[in-house]
C-alpha cells in the first residue's frame, strides 16, 4: 500500500458505501449531511502504489467556481455534497487533482471534523482544512475536510481575486483557492483567499495581517508589509479590507492559513496556538469572518 491517497470517491447510501467497500476503499466515519437532514453521505479513499498521488483537494459551490477547476484538469466527484438537505441547499462538489513540481505535495491521510474543539485540534496539529463547511448555507454541523500531506508545507505566496478569469491559471500555477467568499452574504463580488506552499521553510513567508482602514494601511506600509491588491469586501460598500504579509529573517514560517465564520470558534483555535486576527474580513455583514494564521 503507498504512504499517499491515490482515489477519492463520495457515497449517498447503503448500496454505494458497499460496492466502494468490495473496491477496495476506506471510509470517512463521518456523516457530510450531519444534522442537515439530507442523505448519509461519506467520503472514501484508497491508497495504491501503482497510481500518482492525489494533491488537492477542492470544493465548488456554484458553477463559476466550477469552471476553473474543470479548466484547470482537476477532477469532479459527481456527488452533491448536500444531496437532500432540504429546498434551499445549493449543490456542492469536492474535486481533486494529481499534480507535480514544486508546489505539489502528497496527501498522506485525511478527515472530516464536525465540531470547532475537533477543527482546532487538527489546525494546530499541522493539519490542512477545506475552508468551505460542506452544510454550507442548509444547517446542520460545522463539517470541514482536513488532509495531512507526506511532508511538512510553508505558507510562500498569497493572492486574492475578486473574478473568476484568472482561476485556470491560478490553479495552473499552484495555488490553492480557500473556498469561503469572504463577500459572503453580502451584494458583492465573489471574493477568495489563495496560497501556495512550499516544503522548503526558508522560502515561508512569516506574518500575515488585515487593514480595515487607511491608519492601519500606513502602519503596514512603514513596517515592510506588502499587501494583497484585491479588496477583500469588493462591491459592498462596507469598507476596504485588504490582506498583507511579510517575510523576516529570523521569525516562525507560516504553515497554514484559512478563515472561520464562527465566533465561538475562536476561544477553541487560539487555546491551541492558531493565530487569529480580529478583523472582519466580512465588514458590514451580521455575517464574521476571520483569518487564522498557524505557525
Amino acid at each position: 500500500m503507498a504512504d499517499y491517497i491515490t482515489d477519492i470517491k463520495v457515497s449517498l447510501n447503503a448500496i454505494e458505501e458497499q460496492q466502494l467497500q468490495t473496491q477496495g476503499f476506506f471510509t470517512i466515519d463521518e456523516n457530510l449531511n450531519k444534522w442537515a437532514g439530507g442523505d448519509r453521505i461519506f467520503l472514501w479513499y484508497k491508497k495504491e502504489s501503482n497510481s500518482a498521488p492525489i494533491t488537492r483537494l477542492q470544493v465548488s459551490f456554484n458553477n463559476k467556481m466550477a469552471e476553473g477547476l474543470s479548466d484547470a484538469g482537476y477532477i469532479k466527484i459527481t456527488k452533491d455534497l448536500n444531496a437532500g438537505a432540504g429546498l434551499i441547499s445549493r449543490p456542492m462538489y469536492l474535486w481533486y487533482f494529481k499534480g507535480h513540481g514544486q508546489y505539489h505535495t502528497p496527501i498522506e491521510e485525511i478527515a472530516v471534523t464536525t465540531k470547532s474543539k475537533n477543527e482546532a485540534q487538527k489546525f494546530g496539529n499541522g493539519w490542512e482544512r477545506l475552508a468551505c463547511d460542506l452544510n454550507r448555507e442548509v444547517g446542520g454541523a460545522w463539517i470541514h475536510i482536513w488532509m495531512r500531506r507526506t511532508q511538512q508545507t510553508y505558507i510562500c505566496d498569497v493572492d486574492a481575486t475578486d473574478s473568476f478569469g484568472v482561476d485556470k491559471d491560478n490553479f495552473q500555477n499552484g495555488y490553492i483557492r480557500v473556498d469561503e467568499d469572504t463577500n459572503r452574504g453580502l451584494n458583492g463580488s465573489f471574493v477568495f483567499l489563495w496560497y501556495r506552499q512550499t516544503t522548503d521553510p526558508e522560502r515561508a513567508l512569516t506574518d500575515l495581517q488585515i487593514s480595515t482602514n487607511n491608519h492601519e494601511r500606513e502602519n503596514f506600509e512603514q513596517r515592510g508589509y506588502t499587501p494583497v491588491n484585491v479588496n477583500l469586501n469588493d462591491e459592498t460598500g462596507a469598507g476596504q479590507v485588504y490582506m498583507w504579509y511579510k517575510k523576516s529573517m529570523g521569525d516562525n514560517p507560516i504553515m497554514g492559513m484559512t478563515v472561520l465564520v464562527k465566533d465561538r470558534a475562536i476561544p477553541d483555535y487560539e487555546k491551541n496556538g492558531i493565530i487569529v486576527i480580529h478583523k472582519n474580513l466580512n465588514a458590514g455583514n451580521l455575517n464574521t469572518m476571520y483569518l487564522c494564521v498557524k505557525k
